[in-house]
């Protein structure tokens, strides 16, 4: 994605440029380290158009074997990108039950990635079996809401593993806690949204912007 402006359920971001989310990455980074070092989080200080509010995904990586050390984030809007980048990096530290708190050791061992989302909108259709000819692999992340029920996947995920649309919304059910094939079901709500996605290729080094 490249600069010019964005819209999902009704509402309008600007794209945000390379430079945008090299500031991101790097706040990222700091935060942790912060943390990790003082166990202080750190003041935000960014320009006026990253203070917007939008929703946001901070995943932490292995280097150089990039397996998942952790992934925490909110997919609606609920604070000031950059104050939610900090919260959320955080958190992806310290806060992901799958894993144990990062080590201060840890950080330069570990390549950190940021994901902007638009607001999710609903995958709407007439007859569910046409759900997965709507989604989009390489675009779409999905949410799958039942009742108190809820599972996310990034855009990147089925990328990654190689998934097809339908498998995609397979998982995005067992996610949520949910047999597979819930999607299927008229009482369950699909979600959609993009992002635009920036990862260092080696810690603390290069920022690029993925291109799924």
């Amino acid at each position: 994605m490249g600069e010019g402006l964005i819209s999902a359920a009704g509402i309008t971001f600007r794209m945000l440029s390379l430079s945008d989310g090299e500031f991101l990455v790097r706040l990222a980074r700091k935060a942790i380290s912060e943390y990790l070092e003082k166990g202080e989080k750190i003041d935000a200080k960014a320009p006026k158009h990253l203070m917007e509010p939008r929703g946001v995904f901070v995943t932490l990586a292995e280097y150089p074997s990039h397996e998942l050390r952790g992934c925490i984030g909110y997919p609606r809007p609920h604070e000031p990108l950059a104050d939610a980048i900090i919260s959320m990096a955080i958190e992806a530290a310290t806060g992901d039950p799958r894993f144990p708190p990062l080590g201060k050791e840890e950080l330069g061992k570990t390549i950190i990635e940021v994901s902007v989302l638009t607001v999710p909108e609903p995958v709407e259709v007439k007859d569910r079996k046409k759900l997965a000819e709507e989604v989009r692999v390489g675009m779409d992340g999905l949410i799958v809401e039942a009742g108190w029920q809820s599972g996310l996947l990034l855009p990147q995920v089925p990328v990654e593993q190689k998934w097809g649309s339908e498998e995609f919304l397979c998982q995005s059910c067992w996610k949520a806690g949910l047999p597979p094939d819930s999607w299927l079901k008229p009482g369950v709500k699909i979600l959609r949204f993009q992002a635009q996605i920036f990862a260092e290729e080696s810690p603390g080094g290069r920022i690029e912007e993925k291109k799924l």
